[in-house]
């Protein structure tokens, strides 16, 4: 059994248990949706035409979600004038779950359960990622006062006396490192050479007094 029915200006042909996406629509996920405006019925070949729409006909759908659906180019162009812009737009769109049809005495019901998780989430698991619903909760780091305010409200209410909180040693001072070996070792070397040179220069200085 299926039926066309009228909404947001347009025409849809549904069945039991097909997802239908159509103009947004009022509602939170998980609310029923009835559509009145049924312009036609058929089940088996019998078709009924309604004038304009089928009497005591009705469709029932689950609003899954209401979300924006794809992003469309507009592009505005006059030649010769150097005029261009380009703009963009993402329509509201709700997305269905139909769950039952009736008419002219007959009814067709879906026995599925409907699935809430938005289309975002589904893609995103397929991709490997965990966004929405799918995220882990971060675990928050208590500083050391909130830890001793846990720890005396739960001794308030045990009726006992809250244990000390242990502080944190205090870091030693490092001692300042000892002068290294290599610069001594340097400075005594740097007074090797100069001695002989001094000696030199006294004896020609000497020498020349004589």
């Amino acid at each position: 059994m299926y039926a066309v029915i009228k909404t947001g200006g347009k025409q849809y042909r549904v069945k039991a248990g097909d997802v239908l996406v159509v103009e947004k629509l009022g509602g939170e996920p998980g609310s029923s949706v009835a559509f009145d405006e049924v312009l036609m019925l058929g089940d088996d070949g019998a078709v009924v035409v309604g004038a304009p729409t089928v009497a005591g006909a009705s469709v029932s759908a689950t609003l899954i979600e209401t979300r924006k659906g794809e992003k469309i180019k507009v592009f505005k162009k006059i030649r010769r004038q150097g005029y261009r812009r380009t703009g963009g737009h993402r329509q509201q769109e709700t997305v269905l779950r139909v769950t039952s049809i009736v008419g002219e005495g007959k009814t067709d019901k879906w026995d599925g359960e409907v699935d809430l998780t938005p289309l975002a989430v589904l893609n995103a698991r397929a991709r490997g990622l965990k966004i929405g619903i799918d995220a882990p909760v971060k675990a928050t780091k208590l500083s050391k006062a909130d830890v001793a305010m846990e720890v005396e409200a739960a001794a308030e209410v045990q009726g006992d006396a809250p244990p000390a909180v242990a502080e944190a040693p205090a870091k030693a001072a490092k001692p300042k490192a000892a002068p290294k070996a290599k610069a001594e070792a340097s400075t005594e070397a740097a007074a090797t050479e100069t001695a002989p040179k001094a000696a030199k220069t006294k004896a020609k200085t000497d020498g020349d007094d004589a």
